[in-house]
């Protein structure tokens, strides 16, 4: 019951739960942390609600990780961001963010230091909007993946003139960046830990030619031309821990 036991949550979504009893888990570990919540990390359960009830568990939210939570809309996200100055650290997988939702993160955000917003690879589309988000608002980010992004060398050149305090940049999947010559030498030279386009190691599940058959589809709500599918569990390759559910019920 100590409230100080609960600033951490890491809740995955496995059987034999279902959606609804697992998002009840989440509330209710919530509820036991008393405003104390830190670092949250969901995968496969998160909802607008959800999500609001997070933001209005208290103010000091450092950190939230975000994976396959299909149902969290970009409108749901703008709501939440103005909630947490805090925040260090967000991270949000196979969902679409818009540039509005983006900017307005990096102003409600000033403590933001790392940001992962990774994509599923969709060959042959080109778009700097996310970029020039970042670039424009998030200076001080330390960190920044963006697997699977669809931004082009002109978006890395802002990213590049806006986040000077860049230490790890990871690009991985991003097939429309072309990183040779000068880029490729000041990419070298101003960051330290850098992850090229054409590494594919350990983001099998990012590359369009991959994924297995979508079991449902959704439509993006953030005006962009996104065709976003669940890709199944991936459970084998899971890396976060399981929530003790036990104590929850």
């Amino acid at each position: 019951m100590d409230p100080l036991m609960w600033r951490t949550i890491y809740l995955t979504n496995r059987p034999p739960y279902s959606h609804s009893k697992l998002a009840m888990f989440c509330r209710h570990a919530i509820k036991r942390s008393c405003g104390h919540l830190e670092d949250i990390s969901i995968e496969g359960i998160g909802t607008d609600e959800v999500l609001k009830y997070i933001a209005d568990s208290g103010s000091h939210l450092r950190r939230i990780c975000l994976l396959k939570c299909w149902e969290i809309s970009d409108k749901g996200l703008r709501e939440v961001v103005k909630k947490l100055p805090l925040l260090e650290e967000f991270e949000i997988s196979f969902s679409c963010l818009s540039k509005d939702t983006l900017e307005l993160m990096g102003k409600c955000c000033p403590n933001l230091k790392v940001l992962k917003f990774n994509m599923k690879e969709y060959k042959g589309l080109k778009s700097d909007a996310e970029a020039f988000a970042i670039a424009k608002t998030m200076p001080q980010l330390c960190h920044l993946q963006l697997l699977g992004n669809r931004l082009t060398n002109e978006g890395l050149l802002a990213i590049l003139d806006g986040c000077p305090h860049l230490e790890s940049l990871d690009l991985r999947v991003c097939s429309n960046v072309d990183l040779s010559g000068s880029l490729r030498e000041r990419c070298c030279k101003q960051i330290r830990d850098l992850r090229f386009p054409e590494d594919l190691s350990e983001v099998s599940t990012y590359v369009e030619d991959e994924q297995p058959d979508y079991d449902y589809y959704f439509e993006c709500d953030c005006g962009c031309d996104c065709d976003w599918s669940n890709e199944g569990d991936d459970r084998a390759n899971d890396e976060y821990i399981i929530a003790d559910y036990y104590g929850l019920l």
